[in-house]
């Protein structure tokens, strides 16, 4: 009498649910550490800041094809030093927002950490009275605060750039300045020159530039977005963006 065949088993091996269940408990582990940690906003947007254009694809990144651009971007010395530049700026964009709010003046300055640099906005008449080129007393504080700062070992190097802007209104007759180019040039080399004669910053570190109403952040059509196109830029340029064209309006 013939043994009957032995029916072949359905389904996956055996060993495969012991491999599902430690799949499955490794997931769970994974997903309670993740719950567990926190994220530092401002340092992730620190990281992804410097990353942007070294790696060649992120925004601002020129190609992956160019060997020379992507062992450039991968070089671990740069990527350190970029990295280091953007918790600095991060850094010092605290110590200077810190003091506008200690004095009260945080309304009258914008600050914005970008890509380019540090940019601080000195909006209408915050630094110089209508129509006039002479730094007020009570800015000259705020100024020589930041050039302190500036003084460190990790800005020793940067670049200022400072640009004058008006509005579209003609310059009142009798006035010292003749049109709004002499103005908005006047005013930013008084800036220059207080951080250089008045804080020691050296004269190489600084340039200085007047668009009179030509570069408006607004358009000239109230007398809110004239205050906002009468102001003063100082960008403070990052290390590694220093010789190409910034635009401060982006």
């Amino acid at each position: 009498m013939r043994k009957k065949e032995e029916e072949a088993k359905q389904g996956a091996p055996d060993w495969m649910v012991t491999y599902g269940d430690m799949v499955t408990l490794l997931l769970c582990f994974f997903v309670l550490l993740f719950s567990m940690s926190t994220v530092d906003a401002k340092k992730f947007k620190s990281v992804i800041e410097a990353f942007q254009g070294s790696l060649g694809v992120l925004t601002a990144g020129k190609t992956i094809d160019d060997s020379e651009l992507m062992s450039k971007g991968l070089n671990d010395d740069d990527i350190k030093k970029q990295l280091q530049e953007a918790e600095d700026f991060q850094e010092l964009q605290e110590q200077i927002e810190d003091y506008l709010e200690e004095e009260g003046i945080i309304d009258d300055v914008e600050v914005t950490n970008n890509n380019s640099g540090l940019l601080l906005r000195f909006s209408d008449n915050a630094l110089f009275d209508s129509g006039r080129a002479i730094i007020k007393e009570p800015s000259r504080k705020t100024l020589s605060y930041i050039a302190e700062l500036l003084k460190k070992e990790e800005f020793s190097d940067k670049n200022i750039r400072v640009e004058g802007h008006t509005d579209n209104d003609q310059i009142v007759r009798g006035s010292k300045y003749e049109t709004n180019w002499e103005l908005s040039v006047s005013r930013a080399s008084n800036v220059v020159r207080f951080f250089i004669e008045q804080n020691g910053l050296k004269p190489t570190r600084f340039s200085a530039a007047g668009y009179s109403e030509y570069h408006p952040v607004a358009p000239n059509d109230s007398v809110e977005n004239k205050a906002k196109n009468r102001r003063v830029d100082i960008l403070i340029v990052k290390k590694t963006l220093e010789n190409e064209s910034i635009d401060l309006e982006d």
